[in-house]
């Protein structure tokens, strides 16, 4: 496609185009008057700058008839088919039907939210819009927002927020956190005393080099430190080690109630009252309006909300465990004293 003159076009009314393609379509500037609803002076006065600005008379008088020039024949093709076109893009269709069209969309996700959503998205899908692939990716808050501005992420789903107006955030869900260990590696019982979660060997996810891992902060406000024996950035691969070893591990209490019964093990509340940041979807505000990325972003919606309503974990405000920062505070040092 050839390069557009902006500067140009600026300084010719496009109206003028639809002018000539009703006298064109007439041949009298009576009836294109009538066509476009304006006097008959107005189009008069059409007729003579477009014959100024093109230099051309355009249409010629004979008899009762405005018969067009060469020069007008060979315009008129091309001015009818890029106001057809215009149209055509001003009309273009404002929904989207899932069940006929194709499209990926592409999702950016933190820790483990990509767990949770894409195997049920992807069933729901395959029900619902066959044609609608996804492609998704771990996306860290430090480039997330870079990632959507760009066109690379369609939707960011995690612990995101939406930055100034350029973005737009829709909250999700609260995060809780879940003891997990297996019962036949370990003789516990729940809920697990502080005591014995900060003596059992722990297998922990951390994405930094801390083997605390996210846990780090709270067990910092308490003086304490875990037993850590092993720690990865991958929840699954931490599952199953927790699975084949007397170890435990804590991990937000979705992921446990979905993937726990998978790999044979139990949970129970964790006995730290840990802050979590909420999970939200973030996406550019430039698809805000679009009819494909809203129809996909209630499917994710209802996807999670789906899942909230088989586990009992219906929208409400943030549970709070078993024991507070002060109280695990004061019994750690009961128990340290005897």
């Amino acid at each position: 496609m050839s390069r557009i003159n902006h500067f140009d076009l600026r300084s010719f009314d496009l109206n003028l185009l639809v002018a000539f393609d009703a006298l064109m379509q007439e041949r009298s500037v009576t009836r294109a008057a009538t066509r476009l609803k304006v006097g008959q002076p107005a189009m008069s006065h059409s007729l003579s700058t477009l014959r100024v600005l093109l230099l051309d008379e355009l249409f010629v008088r004979v008899g009762t008839v405005m018969q067009p020039t060469a020069y007008a024949f060979a315009l008129a093709e091309p001015v009818r088919v890029a106001l057809a076109q215009i149209q055509a893009a001003l009309h273009a269709p404002s929904t989207f039907e899932p069940a006929t069209e194709e499209r990926t969309f592409r999702l950016g996700f933190s820790s483990e939210v990509e767990l949770l959503l894409i195997p049920e998205l992807t069933a729901r899908l395959r029900r619902a819009a066959p044609g609608v692939r996804l492609l998704s990716r771990q996306a860290g808050s430090d480039e997330v927002h870079r990632l959507l501005d760009d066109g690379t992420l369609d939707l960011a789903v995690g612990c995101f927020q939406a930055v100034a107006q350029r973005h737009k955030a829709q909250f999700l869900f609260e995060q809780a956190l879940s003891c997990v260990f297996n019962p036949g590696q370990l003789d516990i019982g729940m809920p697990i005393s502080l005591a014995d979660y900060l003596a059992l060997p722990h297998a922990l996810v951390t994405l930094t080099d801390s083997l605390q891992g996210c846990l780090e902060a709270a067990l910092d406000a308490l003086d304490a430190k875990l037993n850590v024996v092993s720690a990865s950035s991958e929840f699954l691969s931490v599952l199953a080690t927790v699975a084949a070893s007397p170890t435990i591990t804590t991990i937000p209490t979705r992921m446990a109630q979905l993937y726990g019964p998978r790999f044979g093990l139990a949970a129970g509340p964790a006995p730290l009252d840990l802050t979590l940041p909420a999970v939200s979807m973030v996406w550019s505000a430039r698809l805000d309006q679009d009819p494909a990325s809203s129809w996909f972003r209630t499917e994710v919606a209802n996807t999670l909300r789906a899942f909230e309503q088989e586990t009992g974990n219906a929208p409400r405000q943030r549970r709070r465990t078993e024991l507070t920062l002060e109280l695990a505070g004061q019994r750690l040092r009961k128990e340290r004293a005897r």
